[in-house]
Parts: C-alpha cells; sequence; structure tokens
C-alpha cells in the first residue's frame, strides 16, 4: 500500500485535494477529523483536544489501511497537529511528537499557499499564511521523507499532484479512472 499525506496550512484544498485524487484513482481517502470534531464542539477547543484530535487522525487511518488499498491519501497528518499546537501554544505535546515519530507515509504532497484564503469559522490564520507555509516547509526539509509541493489553481493543482505522484510511483497510472481525471482536469472552480 502507498500511504500519501496531504499537508499544508489551513486553506490550501487539502480536503478537496485529497477527496479528488481518491475519486481519480478510486481509492479510498481518511478524512481530517478535526473538522468533524471541531464543527461539533461548543466550546473553545483546548490543548487536550488537539491530542485527542491527533489520536483520532491516526487511529482513522490504520482502519481505513486494514482494507489494504494500493493507495490511501490521508487528509491532514501529524505535521498539521504538531504545527497547530506550536502556534497556538508554543510547544507541542509529547502525545503528538511521538505519533509523528509513528509517520509511515511514503509522500508527502505540501499545498501550497498559492489559493486565496477562504472564511471558514474553524481557520484562524488569514494574515499568517506565508509564515505557516514556511513552518511546514521547514518541517518537511528536515525530515528525511519524500515531500512535493503541489501549486495551481483546479485542474493545475490536480494536475501537479498526479505528475508528483506518477514521477514518485510510475506504476499507479492503471489505476487512474480517465473520466474522473478528466472532469478534475477540466474543472473551473476553486477547492
Amino acid at each position: 500500500m502507498i500511504k500519501i499525506a496531504i499537508t499544508g496550512p489551513e486553506s490550501t484544498g487539502k480536503s478537496w485535494l485529497s477527496s479528488t485524487l481518491a475519486q481519480i484513482f478510486g481509492v479510498p481517502w481518511v478524512p481530517e477529523f478535526a473538522r468533524e470534531y471541531l464543527s461539533e464542539m461548543n466550546r473553545p477547543y483546548i490543548l487536550e483536544d488537539v491530542i485527542f484530535i491527533a489520536q483520532m487522525q491516526r487511529n482513522a487511518e490504520k482502519l481505513a489501511a486494514q482494507t489494504n488499498p494500493p493507495i490511501l491519501f490521508c487528509d491532514t497528518d501529524m505535521i498539521v497537529c504538531k504545527i497547530w499546537c506550536e502556534v497556538k501554544y508554543g510547544f507541542c505535546p509529547p502525545e503528538i511528537q511521538a505519533l509523528r515519530l509513528e509517520d509511515d507515509y511514503n509522500l508527502y504532497l505540501l499545498t501550497d499557499i498559492d489559493l486565496p484564503w477562504t472564511f471558514d469559522p474553524l481557520r484562524e490564520h488569514p494574515h499568517f499564511r506565508n509564515e505557516l507555509f514556511a513552518l511546514y516547509l521547514r518541517e518537511m526539509q528536515q525530515s528525511d521523507k519524500p515531500f512535493e509541493t503541489v501549486s495551481g489553481i483546479n485542474g493545475k493543482r490536480i494536475e501537479s499532484a498526479i505528475n508528483h505522484l506518477l514521477r514518485h510511483f510510475p506504476d499507479i497510472s492503471d489505476l487512474i479512472h480517465e473520466d474522473h481525471l478528466r472532469n478534475a482536469l477540466e474543472l473551473n472552480l476553486l477547492p
């Protein structure tokens, strides 16, 4: 199984990219647990919530991996939780550090900030995008894991991601559903 992490700052199309790539390749994806959890919360979140979110995100990945799909796209990863804690609380708790050490992705797709920021009540940093992207980029550069930056708007973003995937994993080309790919490449709506 090839495991792909879609990582990057908020409002960079991670969920859209994950679900679209999963559709194109006809494989499952793991949605971002934080979105569902925080949407249902009736209070401000605290550090313990972020730790819980990280644990549940990892559990969802493990559950999805049990079906042994050829590719598994993961919307969000422990880098997101690590940087979230560092920015919000000034440190990353040991529980998230431990989960980060367990990361077993074959490739990270780092989403660029070239998309316009879109308001969402769960998003917190519309004016901190360059700094956040720099944190993600530094984290990726300091790791020993392969990563690629995905840029472009609409179909160009999908094309960028697929080109990176095929360069790293040429054998997955036969999984592509051409009709889904064509629709995604012709897309004219922002994620």
